[in-house]
């Protein structure tokens, strides 16, 4: 993990900066040609994410006093869900999503939760195969719960390529 960076879990007053901080990591997809205009999509609001911050379902990377990541998920009865991990563009490829990654995963351990699923790029890089690479699966399509299907069903109706999203988990 970078230098004088630690997680911590997210406050109410922290929600007004996550908005930023997901356009910031989103910047990345422009090296991706026809995913480019994923950095100019619209984000998570603040407002969006206080509920799960509320939860107990936020947590944030701290770097120097400034927050430079958080990653954002849902307790659920079978799961909890990861909706979005972001870090700031700048801070990239130093560990801080991994650092995130694996706190969600040990409170999920902590919390008894059968599983941690999250959908995503099939092909992009920080995408499906960052998170293989920390025993998540991709979940083949006759494998997909009814909450899972219906999570990409939305992504499709809202632009994603269906083609290249899929849902993985990993089993606790």
């Amino acid at each position: 993990m970078s230098v004088h960076a630690w997680i911590r879990a997210a406050t109410l007053e922290d929600a007004q900066f996550l908005p930023e901080i997901e356009r910031s990591s989103g910047e990345a997809f422009r090296a991706v040609p026809d995913l480019a205009w994923i950095a100019d999509d619209s984000v998570m609001s603040a407002e969006q994410h206080a509920p799960l911050i509320e939860a107990g379902g936020v947590w944030v990377a701290v770097k120097e006093a400034r927050l430079v990541g958080f990653i954002a998920v849902e307790a659920l009865p079978d799961a909890m869900h990861i909706w979005q991990m972001a870090v700031l563009r700048g801070e990239q490829g130093h560990g801080l999503g991994r650092a995130l990654l694996n706190t969600v995963i040990e409170t999920a351990c902590s919390r008894r939760a059968a599983a941690v699923t999250l959908t995503t790029f099939r092909d992009v890089v920080w995408n499906a195969p960052f998170y293989a690479a920390s025993g998540f699966r991709i979940l083949e399509p006759d494998a997909l719960c009814e909450r899972l299907r219906g999570v990409l069903a939305n992504e499709v109706a809202h632009g994603l390529p269906g083609e290249r999203r899929c849902a993985m988990r990993l089993d606790l």
